[in-house]
């Protein structure tokens, strides 16, 4: 079966009433955990973002005490895990400032992880590639953040 467009399920969408359409959400909800969480989020989260900001930083925080470091193999995959993590909560959340506010904190952690990235070349690249993401997504915000979220970048560098 080939998917359609979105502008087609838009027309269909308005012929049916509220009860259908959340029966059609929940029918949804049940077949991918993606489109659970992107519902919870849209339902709870959206209309508190400092509070869903939080809640994926503890995430990240959980996440990275559960890293296995018995080999930079392993925390390679678990870091590459975390940061999947992060970009589907940014994916949901669609505003630039979440987006660098999770990445941010994303590359402070794993500055600060022990055993260093400094040993790793895969992780290093991977931390440069995060920083030079974050520089690229800092030219469309107003200028006031610009200014904050650069006085953090550049003491995440330093």
């Amino acid at each position: 079966m080939k998917a359609v467009t979105i502008k087609e399920l838009k027309t269909e969408l308005s012929h049916y009433s509220q009860k259908d359409l959340m029966e059609l959400c929940l029918r949804l909800s049940k077949f991918k955990k993606e489109n659970k969480e992107l519902l919870t989020y849209l339902l709870f989260e959206s209309s508190n973002e400092d509070g869903y900001i939080n809640s994926i930083k503890l995430e990240i925080d959980e996440q990275f005490e559960l890293v296995n470091t018995k080999t930079y193999y392993f925390i390679k995959k678990s870091v590459r895990k975390i940061l999947r993590t992060v970009k589907t909560a940014i994916r949901y959340s669609k505003k630039k400032e979440t987006e660098i506010e999770l990445l941010l904190y994303f590359c402070k952690k794993l500055k600060d992880f022990k055993p260093s990235i400094k040993n790793s070349t895969v992780l290093k690249n991977l931390f440069n590639r995060e920083i030079d993401s974050i520089k690229k997504k800092m030219l469309v915000l107003h200028e006031d953040l610009q200014y904050d979220y650069e006085l953090e970048l550049e003491k995440l560098i330093s």
